[in-house]
């Protein structure tokens, strides 16, 4: 058997956006939904969607739903790390919540909105928060406006929740779950068959539904370009950290050329200081680096090499 992979844009839509009950079982993982808070039934709303590069789907709103209490759920799966990603969240998750009501309505009629994001890439990275003194964000966390002195979570009206697969721990969870839902979106490429200690239910039905021999040919040309597009956005989104990282090493450079220049009290001219700044080859700033210790003048730190 060969297995698609959950967080391919098509496959998701194929499994949680047209099987209420699969997408059920994910929200109350997710969201610890248990006992009297556990979602029953769920009606679909129209989804969005918002590709940040013109032909990958780098971010997509793939799925809003609503349950009978009126809290709206809107579902997305994030391939990668993208500038201002948390500043979207927010904000979509904001306008689904200002949209319900129209001119002249009542507040009262606002009904709360939760935003789940699922995350291929570690959004909150452990190195950060210990270096920052800070308690490590968990895989899934769940996020809403908490009164600072007292605690009190009252102001519930719009929460968050993400899922960072990159934080799975090595090995399947032994309990169904959200972490659970977590393996099966990064090994389900990987699988050869449905496991055979996997319980009936959502988790299941999704594996089953992965299965490509249930795709039509249709099907599987869809779930196919959408992986062309995901890997052009991965080697897009790899060039675009590069080129990044070389720029920012080039720029620390210059910063220091001028920074010994300056310290030495060696004057540097308007036009000289310019062009360090905006010199981008790193072996070029590296000789003029070495240079600045015992220049003379900037004139000398820059002078062409003799051959």
């Amino acid at each position: 058997m060969v297995f698609a992979d959950l967080k391919n844009d098509f496959v998701f839509r194929r499994i949680f956006a047209k099987h209420p009950d699969i997408l059920r079982g994910l929200l109350n993982d997710l969201l610890d939904r248990r006992g009297d808070l556990a979602i029953e039934a769920i009606e679909y709303l129209p989804s969005e969607q918002l590709p940040l590069v013109v032909g990958a789907k780098l971010s997509i709103l793939d799925v809003r739903c609503r349950d009978r209490s009126g809290t709206t759920f809107v579902v997305e799966m994030q391939l990668l790390h993208v500038a201002g990603f948390v500043n979207r969240v927010v904000y979509n998750a904001c306008k689904a919540y200002s949209d319900q009501l129209k001119a002249g309505e009542s507040y009262t009629n606002l009904t709360d909105v939760i935003a789940i994001s699922i995350c291929d890439f570690v959004l909150w990275p452990d190195a950060e928060q210990d270096g920052a003194k800070l308690p490590r964000i968990p895989m899934l966390s769940r996020w809403n406006m908490t009164e600072r002195a007292s605690g009190n979570h009252g102001l519930l009206q719009v929460q968050y929740a993400f899922l960072e697969l990159s934080k799975l721990p090595e090995g399947r969870p032994e309990n169904a779950g959200a972490d659970l839902w977590a393996w099966l979106f990064v090994h389900a490429p990987h699988l050869t068959e449905v496991p055979a200690d996997l319980p009936p239910g959502p988790h299941r039905e999704a594996v089953e539904l992965a299965n490509e021999a249930t795709f039509t040919q249709a099907e599987l040309d869809a779930y196919r370009k959408v992986m062309d597009e995901i890997q052009q956005a991965r080697e897009y989104g790899a060039g675009q950290r590069a080129e990044g990282k070389a720029e920012g090493k080039a720029e620390g450079k210059a910063e220091a050329v001028l920074a010994v220049l300056d310290t030495r009290g060696i004057a540097v001219d308007t036009e000289t200081r310019a062009r360090i700044a905006g010199c981008t080859d790193e072996p070029t700033l590296a000789r003029w680096l070495v240079r600045a210790v015992t220049a003379l003048s900037a004139q000398e730190v820059v002078a062409p090499d003799r051959v």
